[in-house]
């Protein structure tokens, strides 16, 4: 059983209000027990045809006349597109145990975390500039990579050497969190980042020590940005969030957000 499929095995079905698909976000809407909430993932997107000619999204113009834990299910599609929307389900779905948050953005952690030591970082985020200079060593590994950075391929050389190790929540979308996990080493601080992050306690048991994501709190603002193209720099109506193992002791907040990519 996959981690996505551990996760989808903890979700109970609600009523599917409103699915978005935005340039960079997606967003999927659903109501349970008077309550709406809204889930985010990444809007990714691969070749206009998926393999033996697929369509890039099945029931496309009709995916609110399927349930939502249906939706969710299309996480765990080859196509990028329907992943990304089943992944926005997902998180619409989970009873986020808010004991467990707290208002710390990740760049801040990741600094804390990487004072003196080896830092790996999987995805290209706005932070990293400064990020760097904080950290012992950082190492950013991207399938693009810019100058600088280094190609996704070489993960199993340079994860299981840091000390912290922050991973993209696009991963669960585009499938790479099951082979990444395993190249950590006992003992190694991993962060999951993102809007994509799945705010899900399971990912504990895989040797997660913490999940930096995103809770919309204002879901007409958030659907309006990401409807109108809105990077997640400029994505309104949402909140950054920190998860870890434990519950959240007092005093641990802080109020100042890093918006991630």
């Amino acid at each position: 059983m996959t981690i996505l499929e551990e996760i989808l095995d903890t979700l109970a079905d609600a009523p599917l209000e409103e699915v978005r698909v935005g340039a960079h976000w997606t967003g999927v809407v659903v109501a349970r027990a008077g309550r709406r909430r809204c889930g985010l993932a990444s809007t990714l997107r691969g070749d206009d045809e998926g393999p033996h000619g697929e369509a890039p999204v099945r029931w496309a113009g009709h995916l609110q006349e399927h349930g939502a834990l249906e939706l969710a299910r299309l996480a765990l599609s080859t196509l990028p597109l329907e992943a990304s929307i089943g992944v926005a389900a997902v998180n619409a779905l989970l009873e986020v145990d808010e004991a467990r948050l707290r208002d710390e953005n990740a760049l801040h952690t990741l600094a804390r975390a990487g004072a003196g030591k080896r830092v790996a970082l999987v995805g290209h985020f706005p932070f990293a500039p400064r990020l760097r200079p904080a950290v012992g060593e950082l190492h950013i590994l991207e399938r693009h990579p810019q100058p600088g950075e280094f190609p996704a391929a070489q993960a199993p050389e340079i994860i299981p050497e840091a000390d912290v190790v922050a991973i993209t929540g696009t991963a669960f979308i585009n499938h790479t969190i099951e082979g990444l996990l395993p190249l950590c080493r006992p003992g190694a601080y991993v962060m999951i980042l993102g809007p994509s992050t799945p705010l899900s306690p399971v990912l504990f048991r895989h040797g997660v020590t913490a999940l930096a994501g995103t809770l919309v709190v204002d879901i007409e603002a958030a659907l309006r940005s990401l409807g109108q193209g809105a990077t997640f720099q400029q994505m309104e109506g949402i909140r950054t969030v920190l998860m870890t193992g434990r519950p959240a002791r007092k005093g641990e907040h802080t109020h100042s957000f890093v918006r991630l990519a």
